[in-house]
């Protein structure tokens, strides 16, 4: 099979390799679209993953070729949950899932999506409908990822006849809250999509480039919510937009502490800061910021990854919203799919070209796709 095997540091090649065997327990998977992630940029050219060699790719679907502990699956498309964890662990024994003290993971543990064929445990398999696309599918992990620090920020839960509804044991939230996305890559503006999808109806959204207000638009959302840094400041329309108030809950999507010092300055008193962004250095906070979290009795809350494995998973809620938009005419998202953010599509062999516009910044981008 071809594979993009990394063998270290900024060496990545397409190969020619052995088709993987699975291991009982395991299917092997015919890819057919994978994800560039944004972590796979400092993977690739920067750190370098925990083995190599190793085929990079978290965010990929694809179908079931040869499984032999449940041949019911052969021939069924799926969407891929990339982290394994050991089942072990205080953790795992708690459901607790994405945050195994001892996990393996597709794509930079052991070998993902960027190859023709790809082995999984069958435990990390979700069958998908005919409704669901592949590129929907491949886009999976990020859109759980963005559920998953909603949810636990809001207390979004499925209600009934697959409509979302707020549940949150915050009583300083409603569907009128005040809620600020700061950071409109992948992961923000599916949150976006997301939070308008559960009814929010005062969300403001602060980025800095043009095709990101496109998609807003796109979305449903009012030229007057975003906020391009570029030309105006994001704490002046924050408080313009809340009349003084300031955010009841402000998501934190790019991970540098000039953001994480604005979003503590721009929550009101009660409110609560999600951290979303992986830290692209040392975080740190003034002395007034740090007050004024004392203070306000501010919330400060942390997300990682995304549950998966119950009734009401991140990743079955995603797989219900994305089934209520195509079959209920009502949905209040029958005309955007999260597929509308790919702005690339690249094949297998051209992968190096999706990651250089990535890595330099040279066009503007949402999400890349690589298609097999």
């Amino acid at each position: 099979m071809r594979a993009q095997i990394l063998y270290g540091i900024g060496n990545l090649k397409l190969t020619k390799t052995g088709r993987p065997s699975p291991k009982p327990g395991e299917a092997l998977i015919k890819v057919t679209a994978c994800g560039i992630c944004g972590s796979d940029i400092p993977r690739i050219f920067k750190t370098g993953a925990h083995n190599m060699p190793l085929i990079p790719g978290h965010e990929f679907t694809g179908c079931v070729e040869e499984c032999s502990d449940n041949t019911d699956l052969i021939g069924k498309r799926v969407g891929i949950f990339p982290l394994i964890p050991c089942m072990k662990c205080a953790q795992c024994l708690t459901s607790h899932y994405e945050m195994c003290e001892n996990y393996n993971y597709l794509g930079s543990r052991r070998d993902g999506g960027f190859a023709e064929y790809v082995c999984a445990p069958l435990w990390n398999l979700l069958p998908l409908p005919d409704s669901v696309s592949d590129e929907e599918a491949a886009m999976f992990e990020p859109m759980a990822v963005a559920v998953h620090a909603m949810r636990r920020a809001l207390g979004v839960s499925l209600g009934p006849e697959s409509s979302c509804s707020p549940a949150s044991s915050y009583p300083y939230i409603s569907t009128d809250s005040a809620i600020v996305v700061c950071g409109l890559g992948t992961i923000g503006l599916l949150m976006a999509l997301f939070l308008k999808d559960a009814g929010f109806n005062n969300v403001l959204c602060i980025g800095n480039k043009d095709i990101q207000k496109q998609k807003l638009l796109q979305m449903g959302y009012d030229e007057d919510c975003f906020c391009d840094v570029r030309y105006g400041d994001p704490v002046s329309f924050i408080y313009e937009k809340t009349k003084g108030h300031g955010a009841d809950c402000y998501f934190e999507c790019i991970g540098r502490s000039e953001s994480y010092e604005q979003a503590v300055k721009c929550t009101a008193p009660l409110g609560t800061v999600m951290l979303v962004g992986n830290p692209a250095s040392d975080m740190e906070l003034s002395k007034d910021s740090y007050w004024k979290i004392l203070r306000n009795q501010l919330t400060l809350l942390g997300t990682w990854n995304s549950s998966y494995y119950g009734p009401e998973d991140d990743w079955r809620y995603v797989l219900s919203r994305l089934d209520a938009w195509k079959n209920n005419p009502k949905s209040s998202q029958p005309h955007f799919s999260p597929a509308d953010l790919i702005t690339h599509r690249f094949s297998l062999e051209d992968l190096d070209k999706g990651l250089d516009i990535m890595r330099r910044k040279s066009e503007e981008y949402v999400k890349i796709m690589v298609k097999l």
